[in-house]
């Protein structure tokens, strides 16, 4: 896994251990003809309520809400 850099401490990965995107695994194969992967929110969220996320220069904020739903915010 690449070191963390504390600056950094709350961006999240698009990659896990393997080298795949997170949420990917053999048991897992990505739909024929699909361009967007699908991941749990639990792959992003990692247990936390909260986590960053850096996109194009720009900070965004994804929450898990008690009702199950998730809010993304400039």
């Amino acid at each position: 896994m690449q070191p963390v850099d504390p600056e950094r401490k709350h961006s999240v990965s698009h990659l896990n251990d393997t080298n795949k995107p997170l949420g990917a695994t053999a048991e897992q194969p990505q739909p024929s003809g699909s361009t967007a992967a699908a991941l749990p929110s639990q792959d992003l969220l990692r247990g936390q309520k909260t986590v960053v996320i850096e996109h194009n220069g720009t900070v965004y904020r994804l929450q898990s809400t008690r009702a199950g739903k998730l809010i993304l915010t400039k």
